[in-house]
């Protein structure tokens, strides 16, 4: 299995397009979809799902015409379903100035394993930074989608709406803590890190702290 990261939209939010045996996933596509096309394209992969790690309006930028030109589904989990519609409720009306939107998705993320294609992971559901914030965990890759939940050295902001700093402390400690230390977290923003990395050294919850 192989992982494109590209840093796309207005905050270069990460997505990651997992590619194996010419079938995608494409997670969190933040804007500026035609760089994904692309991708697929030069690599002639054809994706199968776009996986939603959270409804934030630098997260969704390129949805809808990743669904139109491949029609595929949308993943997300239902806490978040009514932010792709709502520009207020997934910040770009706040934050950007101008609305984002998206049309539902097809599918529930529900905790659990799931299987796609080729492709079978682990649902963690991750709330904090907002209600319905997932990770996806990649047992055979060692690997976690996080989204903006666990940064390198950092964490997801809490002050947007939804948002709750002793639930993401929780989805932390209790859930992505509880992965071996060797799994590799690639974030939402910024470099990749390690799960036990940011056990010795996250400043705002260490293992200990």
């Amino acid at each position: 299995m192989n992982i494109k990261g590209l840093s796309l939209g207005p905050l270069g939010t990460n997505c990651y397009i997992i590619y194996h045996d010419k079938e995608a996933l494409v997670i969190d596509p933040g804007g500026d979809a035609e760089s994904v096309i692309t991708f697929l394209n030069e690599k002639e992969i054809k994706p199968l799902a776009i996986l939603l790690t959270h409804a934030h309006f630098d997260h969704i930028g390129g949805v809808e015409s990743l669904r139109d030109t491949y029609d595929i589904n949308v993943y997300i989990h239902s806490l978040e379903d009514d932010w792709l519609e709502d520009p207020n409720l997934n910040g770009s009306k706040l934050f950007m100035g101008n609305e984002i939107q998206t049309r539902k998705a097809e599918v529930y993320l529900e905790p659990g394993k799931l299987q796609i294609g080729g492709f079978s992971f682990e649902i963690i559901h991750t709330p904090g930074h907002s209600p319905g914030s997932v990770s996806l965990v990649f047992h055979g890759q060692q690997t976690v989608i996080g989204g903006d939940v666990l940064f390198n050295r950092g964490i997801g902001r809490t002050d947007l709406p939804g948002g709750d700093v002793k639930q993401l402390e929780n989805s932390i400690r209790n859930s992505l803590y509880k992965l071996p230390e060797t799994y590799t977290v690639l974030p939402g923003h910024g470099p990749k890190t390690t799960i036990g990395n940011e056990m010795q050294h996250n400043p705002f919850f260490p293992l200990d702290g």
